[in-house]
């Protein structure tokens, strides 16, 4: 099952660039590349496995749960509420999840 979740969460977290970029892309092509990065630049600092200067919990769920909602709103900004909407509750799944198998997911 820990297998299955850190798929799921990978899943999420190149959705999460993916609407990030999307969102800004339609704002300014410029912003469509510097979106993405300024994301995956805040989760590997502080919230990837082996970040230097990865935050210790409930910082770094809350770090996570603030990425997610800002791909969630990314994708309501776009017009797809119902993306948003499922992609909310996987991120949010996967993110509690990885606490509940420490020693192989996080």
């Amino acid at each position: 099952m820990s297998a299955l979740n850190l798929a799921l969460r990978f899943a999420c977290e190149l959705a999460a660039l993916a609407a990030v970029g999307w969102c800004g892309w339609r704002i300014n092509p410029v912003l469509g590349v510097v979106f993405p990065l300024a994301v995956a630049a805040v989760w590997g600092l502080w919230i990837a496995p082996k970040a230097r200067r990865r935050l210790s919990d409930p910082a770094r769920f809350v770090l996570e749960l603030a990425v997610f909602a800002a791909a969630t709103g990314a994708l309501v900004s776009v017009g797809q509420p119902w993306v948003a909407a499922i992609f909310a509750v996987g991120a949010v799944a996967t993110a509690a999840l990885v606490r509940v198998w420490p020693e192989r997911v996080a």
